[in-house]
């Protein structure tokens, strides 16, 4: 399965919503994403599961598109 994590670069600060920011990670749950992100030292906000329809959708909108395998 493909994520998508809103996060924010900064842990200690207020989230902002001009300074989220968006990657996307494949694994196999929720919890997965979060152990693989543990050591970045970000402040994720939300992690959204992407069916196909809206992977696709990202795919194409996003200049910047990659996916970050665990």
């Amino acid at each position: 399965m493909v994520y998508k994590v809103l996060y924010q670069e900064l842990p200690d600060e207020v989230p902002v919503r001009e300074r989220t920011k968006s990657m996307y990670v494949e694994a196999e749950t929720e919890r997965k994403v979060r152990e693989q992100l543990s050591d970045r030292g970000i402040n994720i906000e939300y992690i959204q599961v992407l069916d196909e329809d809206h992977l696709n959708y990202e795919q194409q909108t996003k200049d910047d598109f990659k996916v970050e395998n665990s």
